[in-house]
């Protein structure tokens, strides 16, 4: 796939809002180890193919790797989530669902799935929408938030990295390639990882084959 010229890359109209990395560390009342629990930094950070340096995952098997490198977020989510959570205020704030990237002006309705994005030097490519776990529950000590996720959508989507570099908050996203513009986050979201597809989205979501990643 041939990536656009810098002069032809359009902007998302998304800003990278904060940055936020953590280590793995007991959560819940039984100390289950992990990393949902992340804090802000500042300045720039380098980016791998495994993640942002510093950031830690407990569970390999279904957390972090090529496929969930990075964990980006739509800033403007949480204030829905305060209006209908707002008991857990204070914890509905940029990080606050364990993302690395809190993103303004971008949402699950205008990421698409394998968006190649040029965000400071890092060349990121979404790879998939987040599924809440046990861990989002044992985070805010209510097991119905996971599914308040999974009903209201906003889930966030993942990146793989195709170049690592380093990037900070205030980071324009710039969209460098858009192959599959009929799949957005949400559609992806609710029609297939939910089960709501029809038969002609299943076949239409089964001919996207690896081929539409960047080698």
């Amino acid at each position: 796939m041939t990536l656009l010229s810098h002069d032809s890359i359009e902007p998302y109209a998304g800003v990278v809002a904060s940055v936020q990395i953590g280590r793995a560390a007991p959560l819940g009342p039984d100390g289950v180890l992990s990393g949902f629990v992340k804090h802000p930094v500042s300045g720039s950070v380098e980016v791998t193919a495994s993640g942002i340096q510093g950031d830690e995952q407990a569970d390999l098997r279904v957390h972090g790797g090529p496929e969930k490198a990075v964990y980006g977020y739509a800033k403007l989510r949480y204030e829905a989530w305060r209006a209908s959570h707002p008991q857990y205020a204070a914890l509905l704030v940029p990080g606050g669902f364990g993302e690395n990237l809190t993103i303004a002006g971008l949402d699950e309705t205008t990421v698409c799935l394998n968006d190649i994005v040029r965000i400071g030097s890092c060349l990121l490519q979404v790879s998939q929408p987040r599924q809440p776990c046990f861990k989002f529950a044992l985070r805010f000590a209510d097991v119905t938030m996971p599914q308040a996720m999974v009903r209201n959508g906003y889930c966030g989507w993942y990146y793989r990295v195709l170049e690592p570099g380093q990037l900070a908050c205030g980071d324009t996203c710039w969209l460098a390639e858009r192959p599959l513009p009929n799949w957005s986050v949400d559609r992806v979201n609710r029609r297939i990882v939910q089960r709501r597809s029809t038969p002609e989205e299943k076949r239409e979501f089964a001919a996207i084959t690896t081929d539409t990643r960047r080698s």
